[in-house]
């Protein structure tokens, strides 16, 4: 088997057992440091064994198996108490069955068990980022705009606490949903923009592993709660999101901005069902969640024939809208972008300059204002900030796209 097949195999166990394989381990020792270090090393030593002997015929069975055994033997490392052999003693038997509880899905429920409300929101999104969906720490601490060792510390903190207030691996009962709903819709929501637009130099830059299957859970999450607005709102911005995937990246492999992309390539069938799960929560008369004004907000985009067509005073009062809910520099930034459209660059750029001490070192800022400057034609300065945001961008489709606009400068 040759080194490709096996990287091949790898990365679709690590996308279809990472997961399982950690709450197992979780479940059984009580520790996630252990559960995820060990759950690694059985990855990597599958990247070793599996050229010569080949992927075994149930690589989800092999992998809890290594995973336990590693877990084990750092046990016994690091302990000699009685009390810790017979713990991993007990873990060469098998568990029994798990209720599966309110949540059918096996990776739902994980996510649901790990968005537990004793954790603060950012501890348990990003602690589930690692140990459910899989996502490298670089990853998450990008999706939040922090430093690795910030968010490091942070998911270290979570795992401390859920330690200390012996907080249980247990499947959540129907009553527990609305309470983690939120934390679930935030993870999802981070697991589809990696996919959307992945944040590391060495993948590909949209992942539609990523992205199908936030939606895929996000439609389990709709069923299960019907009546949530937000469940509903963030499915209708993904599907409207996936609509433009395939018309995002050139055959070159350059991001293609939304002004310039083939609407004729756009999914007609997910634009139409986003727009009717939008005008349904317009229909319901319930005032707007997060999820449901950036669902709105993407309605409109996907609307206009051309983007000419766009109708700019909406997207900017549901900006406005949505400031008063998320009062955040990203919202800031994404709401100046749409006031260019009706007010010029200038004006926009002033907004968008009040935001350099927070988004400095975020590439789509300096990529921002690298457009305003040029559009107000000052290209010296345009030209500087295109370089900072190549220096900062994520993907090579970034850094393609960047290096275009910037050497078109005069």
């Amino acid at each position: 088997m040759s080194t490709v097949d096996v990287r091949e195999a790898v990365t679709r166990a690590h996308h279809q057992e990472w997961a399982r394989v950690v709450a197992a381990l979780a479940r059984r020792f009580g520790d996630l440091d252990i559960a995820e270090e060990a759950t690694a090393e059985a990855f990597a030593t599958a990247v070793e064994h599996w050229p010569a002997g080949g992927v075994p015929p149930n690589p989800g069975g092999w992998l809890t198996t290594t995973a336990t055994r590693k877990a084990i033997d750092r046990i016994r490392r690091e302990s000699k108490r009685d009390d810790k052999h017979k713990e991993a003693r007990m873990a060469y038997h098998d568990d029994p069955p798990e209720p599966v509880g309110a949540v059918d899905d096996d990776r739902l429920r994980l996510v649901f068990t790990c968005c537990h409300p004793a954790l603060a929101m950012e501890a348990r999104v990003a602690l589930t980022l690692r140990m459910v969906a899989g996502l490298t720490m670089p990853e998450i601490a990008r999706a939040f705009l922090v430093a690795e060792s910030a968010m490091g510390q942070r998911i270290t903190r979570a795992k401390a606490k859920i330690k200390a207030a012996r907080i249980p691996y247990r499947v959540p009962s129907e009553q527990d949903l609305p309470a983690r709903v939120s934390g679930v819709l935030a993870v999802l929501f981070l697991v589809f923009n990696e996919g959307y637009l992945a944040t590391g130099p060495d993948t590909d830059p949209v992942r539609h592993d990523l992205t199908a299957e936030a939606i895929r859970l996000t439609r389990l999450i709709r069923a299960l709660l019907p009546q949530d607005g937000e469940a509903a709102g963030l499915l209708a911005l993904m599907l409207l999101t996936e609509a433009r995937r395939t018309a995002r990246v050139s055959v070159s492999g350059e991001l293609v901005s939304l002004a310039e992309q083939d609407r004729g390539a756009w999914d007609t069938a997910l634009i139409a069902e986003g727009h009717r799960l939008v005008r349904e929560r317009l229909a319901a008369g319930a005032a707007p969640g997060r999820y449901q004004i950036l669902a709105a907000i993407n309605a409109v985009h996907t609307s206009a024939r051309d983007v000419r067509d766009t109708d700019w005073s909406q997207v900017v009062a549901l900006y406005d809208q949505l400031v008063r809910l998320d009062p955040s520099p990203i919202v800031a930034l994404n709401r100046a972008i749409a006031v260019a459209e009706i007010d010029g660059p200038e004006v926009a750029l002033a907004a968008v300059d009040r935001l350099d001490d927070s988004l400095s070192a975020y590439h789509a800022y300096q990529a921002t204002r690298a457009d305003l400057l040029c559009r107000s034609g000052r290209s010296q300065e345009s030209r500087a900030a295109y370089d900072k945001a190549i220096e900062l961008a994520g993907n090579t489709a970034e850094t393609a796209y960047l290096t275009r606009r910037r050497d078109q400068l005069g």
